[in-house]
């Protein structure tokens, strides 16, 4: 009996030893709990198809590869074309509120959030530890793409940059409104950012959701603003940047 009890426990703790091993390497690999299935959103990769535009999105993936092995930089702006934006109909803002505060662009139009997760790991984000990281990401997998995988992609962000750079604030904003009226598709991705959210802690990472200042009380998104109701014209970039200028005043610390 004593020979069967001592192997009872040995095999009980063996197997309690292999839960609580197993139960670390998730928490571990997951970066406080930000778990994330593999999917085509969630899954690094460059842009390939590039058969409508030439090798425009590699030259400008190689520029902003330069950019960020000119120095550290205090705020990062990561998206797609809304966030490359900037540099065109956007561009007196930023000169405005972020060419004094040492700001890197890593914008690129069509962009989806894997491409993002590829251009982080693979030298967009070298040697940059910002005070904050400003992401905008989603709108193009709308086609490709469910609600929870879009919000998976986004995570797989955040948890990616959280990694390289420990000590960087993230501000997440929700995926911007597209077409000019409401759409499933518009429902969806608000869905997504929704999902996203709940990575706010309000210590690491913060959520604004400013799309209410570019719609109007039915939800029209006005072309006074966005005139392809995806892309903000000079006035769209003015009041995106009012809309977020206290929490990224905020968390800079000024």
């Amino acid at each position: 009996m004593n020979l069967f009890r001592q192997l009872s426990l040995a095999v009980s703790l063996s197997i309690l030893s292999f839960g609580l091993a197993g139960c670390a390497s998730i928490q571990g690999s997951t970066l406080a709990g930000m778990s994330v299935a593999n999917h085509s959103a969630s899954v690094p990769a460059p842009k390939v198809d590039l058969s409508d535009t030439g090798n425009w999105w590699n030259e400008r993936n190689a520029v902003l590869n330069e950019r960020a092995q000119s120095g550290d930089h205090d705020l990062v702006m990561i998206g797609d074309s809304i966030t490359h934006g900037w540099e065109g109909e956007g561009k007196e803002v930023w000169a405005k509120y972020y060419d004094h505060r040492n700001t890197m662009n890593i914008g690129i139009g069509g962009d989806r959030t894997q491409h993002v997760l590829w251009r982080l790991q693979n030298g967009n984000f070298d040697g940059q530890t910002p005070k904050l990281c400003v992401l905008m990401i989603g709108t193009n997998n709308f086609r490709s793409n469910t609600a929870v995988e879009i919000a998976d992609g986004i995570k797989a962000i955040v948890r990616e940059i959280r990694s390289q750079s420990p000590s960087t604030k993230i501000l997440l904003l929700a995926i911007f409104p597209r077409f000019e009226t409401p759409h499933v598709e518009r429902t969806m991705l608000a869905e997504a950012s929704g999902m996203a959210s709940a990575l706010a802690d309000g210590v690491n990472v913060h959520y604004l959701n400013i799309n209410d200042v570019f719609l109007t009380k039915d939800g029209t998104l006005s072309k006074e603003i966005m005139p392809d109701a995806l892309h903000p014209n000079a006035h769209g970039y003015q009041l995106w940047a009012e809309a977020m200028e206290s929490k990224i005043a905020e968390l800079l610390g000024e």
